[in-house]
């Protein structure tokens, strides 16, 4: 069966310095991620040598600013970075979507002096982040979780001093201590640093705070990562926090500002899981053009059949149009215009095409497509988690009818 190589995704960008960086991942991509990807999925290895290389590489902190390690791009650069990634490979990808997420909160809400300690690391220097919002209990209604972090002016995990419950009033300074579990966590138990929303104050959203905690940090520890279906080589797991102890200096934002702070994060984290989505598309139309310009039956290539040129159009405008969606989105946020409707149609979109267009893939290659000898198999359950993570499909759909009709009556 003859070869035939995918032709590059024909790119509109606004810079000749973001059409390097385009180049620079595609041989990033087809030198250090592509050839490994299938035998290291299967394995369940985790590149992490691969994230440090993009992080010597500056990109790991592409959107972020230039004083403090970050690339200094716009989010529609960006995205189609994360799009080339996710193509080669998905836990490349969203692992750098997730480590952007993380680094979000002390990047837009940090102080000066905060930012100026952590950001370079978490940025440039080779550390890898995680976000720790979803609870064992608490997965789409994220308001009610129930991580607890606690003043404690004293400096010992089992001394005397006294620490007020969660919802009492705290003077700032001295310590937090953070006890709970998070699950569903990303590079959970892998991460340098993660950032942790706990209770502080009462019940629901107010009573929220934002946290930076390193990963080595006494009473942290990962479960066993989870058993999926897809994206075996990247780790999902539970974190647990048992009496971890961090200074008042790495709670970010003020008390009670961690749900709006987490939120805000979600609608950039969206785009991203968009693009990862529209990137694993693209992989799949890619290899079922391959196959089907190269399998011959009855004395023809079965592209030439009706029913899967037809199959192969609209798997292409699909991507097309999600692409188009997630960028548009991108445009009006890096424009600093509210873009959360469009995130959220952007997430829903893109993550169904990839389900739909993996699907077909599937289809295309056939009995083949059903086996681990071609990556249309791997490419189709790694789509069904992007419709899952980081708000689910029918969380989006509620986000946008709330931003068309209001919100739902009590």
């Amino acid at each position: 069966m003859p070869d035939r190589a995918p032709q590059p995704v024909d790119r509109q960008l606004p810079t000749d310095e973001a059409r390097d960086l385009i180049s620079l991942v595609r041989d990033i991509a087809q030198r250090e991620i592509a050839p490994r990807a299938a035998e290291e999925e299967g394995a369940g290895h985790f590149p992490r040598e691969v994230l440090t290389l993009l992080s010597e590489s500056g990109l790991l902190g592409l959107p972020y600013d230039s004083e403090y390690g970050g690339g200094d791009q716009p989010y529609e650069v960006y995205l189609q970075v994360l799009e080339e990634l996710a193509a080669a490979r998905l836990t490349v990808g969203l692992g750098v979507s997730v480590h952007t997420l993380a680094c979000h909160a002390l990047a837009n809400y940090g102080t000066k002096e905060q930012q100026a300690e952590h950001l370079p690391d978490m940025l440039g220097g080779g550390l890898l982040g995680a976000y720790c919002l979803s609870e064992p209990s608490s997965g789409s209604d994220a308001a009610s979780l129930r991580t607890k972090a606690v003043r404690d002016g004293g400096t010992s995990r089992s001394g005397g001093t006294s620490r007020p419950e969660a919802g009492g009033e705290a003077e700032s300074g001295g310590d937090w201590v953070i006890t709970g579990t998070k699950a569903w966590i990303t590079h959970g138990g892998v991460a340098d640093f993660y950032t942790v929303l706990a209770r502080t104050g009462g019940e629901g959203a107010r009573g929220i705070t934002a946290f930076l905690v390193p990963g080595d940090a006494e009473g942290l520890s990962a479960a066993a990562p989870e058993k999926k279906m897809g994206m075996k080589g990247s780790p999902t797991a539970q974190v647990h926090f048992d009496g971890v102890r961090i200074p008042d200096g790495r709670r970010i934002g003020d008390e009670g500002q961690g749900f709006a702070i987490a939120l805000s994060a979600l609608d950039s984290g969206r785009l991203g899981i968009a693009a990862c989505a529209i990137g694993v598309a693209q992989a799949a139309l890619d290899e079922a053009v391959a196959y089907a310009t190269g399998r011959q039956q009855f004395g023809r290539p079965i592209a030439d059949f009706q029913g899967l040129r037809f199959m192969l159009a609209d798997m292409a405008t699909q991507i097309e149009a999600g692409r188009a969606l997630y960028l548009a989105a991108a445009r009006l946020r890096d424009a600093g215009r509210p873009f959360a409707k469009q995130a959220a149609m952007a997430k829903l979109h893109c993550t169904d095409t990839a389900m739909k267009v993996t699907t077909d893939a599937v289809q295309v290659l056939g009995g083949y497509g059903y086996t681990a000898d071609f990556p249309a198999e791997r490419f189709m359950r790694e789509a069904k988690v992007l419709q899952i993570v980081e708000g689910t499909n029918q969380i989006q759909r509620m986000v946008i009818a709330r931003h068309l009709a209001g919100p739902e009556s009590r």
